[in-house]
């Protein structure tokens, strides 16, 4: 079965991020992908160190000993991977940066491991800077080799309480086509 990991880099575990994940998450589920949520929150996380130990032992994991090598496993195993977060200071947050930077690191010590997968940023945003935000997670996907659908606008939502992106008709619509064409791509890829 086709398998969509989520991952969520805001530290509210129900807060919007998460809700704009879950509108991509039905439309897979309706196509009969398979979705699974993480959370970064509450994770005790460390940037990269670029101490290439990754280059070294070419085992598909970082050398420092927290939590997010659990991460790094779950995009490997999946298919797609979505990136989602906040935008905090007209990027994305420090948890979700860690990932992409050390998960990143990790990929090209290993023959660009995650090549091929298709990969989707949502970020949700109280009033500015989200495509730096959108953009930085491209640039994960980008250099990893891997494919981005598209929507009919930019993958964000605007919304500063919890919830709030539910109000965003344009938003919620935006992740609800980007999961059309998220399954749509997968299941091309997959026949």
């Amino acid at each position: 079965m086709i398998h969509v990991i989520g991952i969520n880099g805001s530290p509210h575990r129900e807060g919007n991020t998460a809700l704009l994940i879950g509108q991509v998450f039905q439309e897979l589920e309706k196509a009969g992908i398979a979705t699974e949520m993480v959370h970064l929150s509450g994770r005790k996380l460390m940037g990269c160190r670029a101490c290439f130990k990754c280059y070294e032992n070419r085992d598909q994991r970082c050398t420092i000993k927290d939590d997010l090598n659990e991460c790094i496993a779950g995009m490997v195993a999946a298919d797609g991977i979505i990136l989602g977060s906040p935008t905090y200071f007209t990027d994305v947050t420090a948890e979700m940066k860690a990932l992409i930077d050390r998960a990143g690191m990790v990929a090209k010590a290993n023959d660009d491991m995650l090549r091929r997968k298709v990969g989707a940023a949502v970020v949700a945003v109280r009033r500015a800077g989200a495509l730096h935000a959108f953009d930085t997670l491209n640039h994960f996907f980008l250099i990893g080799q891997m494919t981005i659908p598209g929507s009919n606008y930019w993958n964000m939502a605007f919304g500063m309480n919890p919830g709030d992106v539910r109000e965003d008709g344009e938003g919620m619509e935006t992740m609800r086509i980007l999961g059309e064409n998220m399954a749509f791509l997968l299941k091309k890829l997959h026949a």
